[in-house]
C-alpha cells in the first residue's frame, strides 16, 4: 500500500497532464478547433488594437464601394471598346506643382512649374483631386498657364451622368459653375453628377466635374443648373497634365 502511494505521488503530475491533454484533444475535435480559437482570442484580446463596431462597419462599406467602383470602371472600359470610343485619359500623366495664381477673380488661371522642356503642349488637360481642373493655354520652357474651368471664358461640354442630357458649362466663381442645357425638356436634378461630354472637342469624355446644386427649369430658352465643382480649386498644390488626343 505504501509503495502504491509513493508511486502515485511520483507520477500524479504526469498522469494529470496526460489526462488534460486527452480532454483538450477531444474538445478540439468535437468543436473543429472553435474552442481553441476562442481561447486564443480571449487571451490575446488585451494585446490587440481596439476597434469599435462602427469603425469596422465603415471600413467594410468603404471597401465595398471601392470594389463597386472598380467593377464599374472595368465595365465602362468594355463598353467603350464595343462602341469604339477612346478611354477617358490614359497613362499616369505628368505631375506639376502650382507655382502661381491669378490675382483677378474674374480671370481664373494658375501657373504650373512644367513646360515644353517637360513635354507639355498647349491644349493639354489638367486634372486634380476631385476631377477636371482646366486646360493648358500657354507654354514656355519651364512653366505653363492653365485656364481653369471656373473661369467665365472657359466653355466645357458636359453631360448629366444619370440622364445623359448635355449642355455647356461656364465658370461662375471659384467653386461654382452654370450649365446651359441644350434641350427644353431636360432631366436634371439636385445631386446629379456632371462629367465632360463625349462630344467635347477640348476635353476627353467622362472626366468628373461636380454635382448639381440647383436647377432652374423656368429659364429661357432652356433650363440652367448651378453645379459645385468637386475639385477644391483654392487648395490645389499639384495637378496632373495629360496630353490632348
Amino acid at each position: 500500500m505504501e509503495s502504491l502511494r509513493r508511486h502515485w505521488q511520483r507520477y500524479a503530475l504526469q498522469l494529470g497532464m496526460a489526462l488534460a491533454g486527452l480532454i483538450l484533444a477531444w474538445m478540439i475535435r468535437q468543436t473543429n478547433g472553435v474552442f481553441l480559437m476562442e481561447a486564443y482570442q480571449f487571451l490575446s484580446a488585451p494585446f490587440q488594437p481596439s476597434f469599435s463596431r462602427q469603425e469596422v462597419m465603415q471600413d467594410a462599406r468603404v471597401k465595398e464601394l471601392q470594389n463597386r467602383l472598380t467593377e464599374l470602371e472595368n465595365q465602362n472600359q468594355q463598353f467603350r471598346k464595343i462602341l469604339g470610343e477612346k478611354s477617358i485619359i490614359s497613362g499616369s500623366g505628368t505631375w506639376a506643382p502650382i507655382i502661381g495664381r491669378s490675382a483677378d477673380s474674374w480671370w481664373q488661371q494658375i501657373i504650373i512649374g512644367r513646360g515644353s522642356s517637360d513635354g507639355i503642349k498647349s491644349g493639354a488637360i489638367a486634372v486634380g483631386t476631385g476631377g477636371l481642373v482646366g486646360r493648358v493655354t500657354d507654354v514656355s520652357s519651364h512653366s505653363s498657364r492653365v485656364l481653369l474651368i471656373s473661369d467665365p471664358t472657359n466653355q466645357v461640354g458636359v453631360v448629366v451622368s444619370r440622364s445623359r442630357y448635355m449642355g455647356i458649362l461656364r465658370g461662375q466663381s471659384q467653386n461654382l459653375g452654370i450649365i446651359e442645357f441644350f434641350d427644353r425638356d431636360t432631366d436634371a436634378k439636385r445631386g446629379d453628377i456632371i462629367a465632360t461630354s463625349p462630344f467635347s472637342k477640348l476635353y476627353p469624355a467622362g472626366i468628373p466635374i461636380g454635382r448639381i446644386r440647383s436647377v432652374n427649369l423656368d429659364k429661357q430658352p432652356a433650363p440652367e443648373a448651378i453645379i459645385e465643382f468637386t475639385v477644391p480649386m483654392s487648395l490645389l498644390e499639384f495637378v496632373q497634365i495629360y496630353p490632348k488626343d
